[in-house]
């Protein structure tokens, strides 16, 4: 539990990314009378156009670091590929949430599952790749289907490559360039689920309803809440959500995603956690009191935690590449809520805004 005081209606939140989370998370301060202070190398980051000020400059850059903690008052992050050394250097100097020790396990799938995996929750089988000769070994391991992962820096199907009967392993290591990784079974699923929670300085803990996810290519497509899953899992899920957050010591939003299994056995399993306000939660910004990103906002603040209950059904369907151009369309929709970021340039894979279809809550 932190001791520090809470951050008051006045002072400057310091983000680390510039990216469209780290501008909705400036957009929600701003409503809470905080400004923002955006920290990225990135001379065209979407963040910029709504923060109070900005720092263009490496991670690394341990001089414009120490300007940037002088100049803020609490300090979070937007993306998880921020280097660790630099949350520790910061950590030093301004309070930072969350905090090194939620970071470091999430930028390692290994060291992720493993952390998963001692607090007796379960995971797809897994197995190290660390060079090419040991892919045999974990496919023994693993069976076939499987995907080869990166251990670090992957996102949004980046840095995978699937491993199918009939295929050769080898070219899923040339894919992935040859990196350390993790070879992970693909499992056949019912559903993608995901928990959006978050825990505050003092280690209260409120989790939203748990939504169901559909990916296509490796990128989230659709968010639908409710999920279509019993109560009983709802609330397995949540709960699994809940020891992840407490084993880092985590403040702020935590997204855990998660497969539901059919058969017997476990019927949840862990995919992957994100330490920080998450896709999958971006519905909460129009179907809930208190979006994600105002959540996170008052928990890293040392606020008390905003109401999670929802008042509306909803899908948010994200908006890729040329499927910004829908924007006229989408803004004339009723009960549709375009969020676009900002992007200078529509590319494929890239994620240009969301939409949120709300309707009225049903009574599941």
């Amino acid at each position: 539990m932190s001791e520090e005081p809470p951050i008051k209606p006045g002072m400057i939140v310091g983000i680390l990314g510039g990216g469209q989370l780290g501008r909705m998370l400036a957009l929600a301060a701003a409503e809470l009378g905080l400004s923002c202070h955006i920290y990225c190398p990135d001379t065209k980051s979407p963040a910029f156009a709504v923060s109070a000020a900005r720092t263009i400059a490496p991670y690394d850059d341990e001089s414009a670091l120490a300007a940037f903690a002088g100049a803020v008052d609490v300090v979070t992050f937007e993306f998880e590929n921020i280097p660790v050394e630099t949350l520790r250097f910061l950590a030093e100097k301004v309070t930072v949430f969350p905090g090194p020790g939620s970071l470091a396990p999430t930028q390692d799938r290994l060291t992720e599952k493993t952390l998963i995996t001692d607090l007796g929750i379960p995971v797809p089988a897994f197995a190290v790749v660390a060079e090419q000769a040991d892919i045999y070994s974990a496919l023994a391991r693993t069976g076939r289907p499987a995907i080869l992962k990166t251990r670090r820096l992957g996102y949004d199907g980046k840095g995978q490559a699937a491993i199918r009967a009939g295929d050769d392993p080898v070219g899923a290591w040339r894919v992935i360039g040859q990196a350390p990784a993790v070879l992970e079974s693909l499992v056949p699923f019912e559903r993608e689920v995901s928990v959006i929670l978050a825990r505050g300085r003092d280690g209260a803990t409120a989790a939203y309803d748990v939504v169901e996810n559909v990916h296509k290519d490796g990128i989230l497509s659709t968010s639908t809440v409710p999920a279509s899953i019993p109560a009983e899992l709802t609330g397995e899920a949540v709960s699994i959500a809940q020891r992840i957050a407490d084993a880092l010591d985590h403040v702020g939003v935590l997204a855990v995603e998660m497969f539901v299994m059919s058969g017997g056995g476990p019927r949840l399993l862990v995919n992957e956690i994100a330490p920080r306000v998450h896709n999958s939660g971006h519905w909460t910004t129009d179907a809930c009191l208190c979006s994600q990103f105002e959540q996170h906002i008052r928990a890293i603040a040392g606020w008390p935690l905003g109401s999670v209950e929802r008042h509306s059904d909803a899908v948010m369907t994200n908006l890729i590449g040329d499927a910004v151009s829908e924007w006229p369309v989408l803004a004339a929709e009723a009960g549709a809520r375009p969020h676009l970021y900002g992007k200078a340039e529509a590319r494929p894979g890239r994620k240009m805004g969301h939409v949120n279809r709300i309707t009225p809550r049903s009574s599941s």
